[in-house]
């Protein structure tokens, strides 16, 4: 159904701090104070970690859509599962505008 994200390099991703809301949650690791080796995350990392939450985010969805076709989730869920779907994709999408926009801003430069 939904594949991962290929190419990007090794993930390391840490375990959610309470709650399941990906879109709100994309670029924050948690509450947990940063330390020595969180300072050092370059940008690439917090992308493929955006990207990677996201497609996780999606994939939940997809899931609890085929339970609710089998009888084995609610209404409910189903709907929370899409909307925060739907809310992690548009920031994806909203994310890779601003990037595209900006490498174009970039090639435009006169050296």
């Amino acid at each position: 159904m939904i594949g991962g994200i290929g190419g990007i390099g090794a993930l390391q991703l840490k375990p959610e701090i309470g709650g399941t809301d990906a879109a709100t949650n994309l670029f924050q690791g948690g509450a947990a104070p940063l330390t020595g080796t969180d300072i050092g995350t370059t940008f690439a990392e917090a992308l493929s970690q955006a990207a990677s939450k996201t497609v996780g985010t999606l994939q939940n969805a997809e899931q609890v859509s085929l339970q609710a076709l089998k009888g084995d989730a609610d209404t409910r869920q189903v709907v929370d599962a899409v909307m925060s779907a739907q809310q992690a994709l548009q920031t994806a999408v909203a994310i890779r505008d601003k990037v595209v926009s900006a490498y174009l801003e970039v090639s435009r430069m006169g050296i």
